[in-house]
């Protein structure tokens, strides 16, 4: 009997592609032997790849998927037939008027199940809600935290590094001010030698944060820059960090969702966005929320507290 084939597809940023591995974890060990393939955004897709859940990925970007999501639209025959070739697909997707499940009904899928695209206050934590539709097969979610095993042979790291930080997130409004992080350095680089890398992407290089790390009120500080390195490249580099004695400060973020996944203690500044649905579910991590709707209203004092009392 040929292995059941179960196609994801999940599109959105990386955070919220890691918060739905659990339930991916869950179909691939829910239904034995299964080939699972995930249908997303490339290089985030990939994680799935990297976690050891997904056979394959495919972009959910290019353009013969485009005629899915129009009414009764021509679609090709190879997109058709790896479409039908699943006995499951779990969907994700936004689609409000239905055109994309008519489209998939049209090509023969056999069974589909449309997942929430919108996370609900008090229905629990993030990754909970986005595997909740799958008791539908009998599947029910433990473990709601997302974790990326470690290779045996992965390589200690060549140079101790007593943080990793990501200063970025996908909005202004849940990143800490560049004055604070640097205030929260200069902290700590006071007693001792500091050594940190530092993950940034385009938006943070244009902050102008890299510069601004070359301070000379920072002597003591010396950092690596990990900018724009692929996601599946950066989870062993993360991992082999993880039980070093580094630890991880960010926001609200993917990055910091995929430290979390990848074992490292993390310290996590939250505003406006809610923890409770948002936050990673990992034992390996702490909150500092905002009094306010206002990050910024959360004090550099307050992290520096939590880092040198950890």
């Amino acid at each position: 009997m040929a292995a059941p084939r179960v196609l994801v597809i999940r599109g959105g940023a990386i955070g919220d592609f890691i918060l739905t591995l659990p339930a991916i974890r869950l179909l691939k060990e829910g239904i034995p032997n299964c080939h699972l393939e995930v249908l997303g955004y490339p290089g985030i897709a990939d994680l799935a790849l990297t976690a050891g859940l997904a056979d394959h990925t495919r972009s959910l970007g290019h353009r013969h998927f485009a005629p899915l999501f129009a009414p009764g639209a021509p679609v090709q025959p190879e997109i058709a037939d790896y479409l039908a070739s699943f006995n499951l697909v779990v969907s994700y997707l936004f689609d409000p008027d239905g055109y994309f499940r008519g489209n998939l009904e049209r090509l023969g899928v056999k069974t589909l199940i449309e997942c929430p695209h919108r996370i609900l206050p008090g229905h629990g934590p993030a990754a909970t809600q986005l595997a909740r539709p799958l008791e539908k097969l009998a599947l029910f979610l433990d473990h709601p935290a997302p974790h990326f095993p470690a290779p045996p042979d992965l390589p200690a790291p060549a140079t101790p590094t007593h943080f990793i930080l990501h200063p970025g997130s996908g909005s202004t409004q849940k990143a800490w001010h560049l004055e604070n992080w640097l205030s929260v350095l200069q902290s700590l680089a006071q007693t001792q030698p500091l050594h940190i890398a530092l993950i940034t992407g385009e938006a943070e290089a244009d902050r102008g944060l890299l510069p601004s790390l070359k301070n000379p009120a920072l002597p003591n500080l010396t950092f690596e820059s990990w900018h724009q390195i692929p996601l599946p490249d950066l989870v062993p580099r993360l991992q082999s960090l993880a039980h070093s004695g580094t630890r991880f400060l960010g926001h609200d973020s993917g990055i910091s969702h995929l430290a979390a996944a990848c074992g490292l203690p993390c310290t996590l500044l939250f505003g406006p966005t809610d923890p409770t649905l948002w936050a990673p579910q990992n034992p390996n991590v702490t909150l500092l929320t905002s009094p306010t709707d206002n990050l910024n209203d959360l004090p550099p004092k307050t992290v520096l507290t939590t880092l040198q009392n950890p």
